[in-house]
């Protein structure tokens, strides 16, 4: 009879517990993707700890939080053989209904921006725009390029960049309001112009396997990391032309991220990360972080950077001040894709 008591008593305690609300989550939470388990860790970034991990579906590239820091969206990449944005309340701490992309296939950058989820469709040559408040797609833009890869949507929204990696070059849209008798830089006079507006395109070519890229926070230049030949392409983007390509000895470099302060630039390449000043274009540091690196993430106050050391399982904390390594974060398997989330 004692025993049969004593087992009630500990299935209603692990009732109780499993209807406990949610632990808190800071502000600003620290998001990390694991490729490998499959999961987002929300990570409190005073202690370097996961306060929470949820499952996010297939393959998880890259992870954004929406503007009121209550919702993270992660693409389902695959290489094109998903179709799907994950969504995940952060309050919470549970996953949301997929959103489904249908033919816009391997989504991988993304940006919330004006409201909106915009996103990446890497095997459809594609970026496109999600609205959470109608649920629906609500605009498409074909780009033309092979492998569509990583996008910049500026305050606004009427400017965006991609990075496409196996056409080697970056692609700059610019969205121009057009009344009777208007025209568009780049179009011949005359031209039948679409009512309302239309969205002009500008290729540039940059290096082999562009991927990594950042904006610099005064919105005048792009620095793009060239994995194939290990170089680094600055763009003028009022000029739409590349000004300078560093000899940056930065091969596989597939991320690439402006300090706050845009005074330094962080490039993750392998083993290491490349610290490079960003106005005489030199290296300050080469930063041995372990096996391999993905991607970075810069505290907001600048204080500290984050890099996804993916072969090590962990992300590596680095000190900006005095660039060295200054602790680890254990966020599940192959960690990657990473985002802050700040509470409104």
């Amino acid at each position: 009879m004692r025993s049969g008591v004593r087992w009630n008593l500990v299935a209603v305690i692990m009732t109780l517990a499993s209807l406990s609300p949610a632990q808190t989550i800071p502000s600003p939470a620290l998001l990390v993707l694991s490729k490998q388990d499959r999961t987002l860790a929300i990570v409190d970034p005073s202690s370097l700890k996961a306060v929470a991990r949820v499952p996010v579906g297939n393959d998880p590239h890259e992870v954004v939080a929406s503007s009121d820091g209550k919702t993270a969206y992660v693409s389902n990449y695959g290489f094109g053989a998903y179709h799907t944005l994950a969504v995940v309340d952060l309050v919470a701490q549970k996953p949301l209904p997929a959103i489904d992309l249908g033919a816009l296939h391997g989504p991988h950058g993304l940006n919330f921006r004006e409201g909106k989820v915009w996103f990446t469709a890497e095997a459809s040559r594609s970026i496109g725009s999600y609205d959470p408040a109608t649920g629906k797609i609500d605009w498409i833009m074909g780009i033309g390029q092979n492998r569509t890869h990583m996008l910049y949507v500026f305050p606004g929204a009427r400017r965006i960049l991609t990075t496409n990696v196996n056409s080697g070059t970056v692609t700059i849209l610019e969205r121009y309001d057009l009344k009777p008798g208007d025209t568009m830089p780049g179009v011949p006079q005359g031209a039948i112009l679409p009512p309302g507006g239309d969205w002009l395109l500008t290729v540039i070519s940059v290096g082999t396997r562009d991927e990594g890229f950042d904006v610099s926070p005064d919105g005048k230049e792009a620095w793009v990391a060239n994995a194939g030949e290990g170089t680094i392409s600055v763009i003028d983007i009022a000029a739409k032309r590349v000004t300078a390509t560093l000899a940056a000895n930065v091969p596989g470099a597939n991320r690439l991220k402006f300090t706050s302060d845009g005074k330094t630039v962080l490039v993750s390449a392998g083993p290491n990360v490349v610290i490079i000043d960003s106005a005489t274009h030199e290296e300050v540091k080469r930063l041995a972080i372990g096996h391999g690196s993905g991607g970075i993430l810069v505290q907001p106050d600048g204080v500290r950077a984050f890099v996804a050391c993916g072969p090590d399982g962990y992300v590596a904390v680095i000190d900006l001040k005095s660039l060295t390594v200054v602790g680890h974060i254990d966020a599940g398997g192959n960690p990657d894709g990473m985002a802050w989330a700040v509470q409104q």
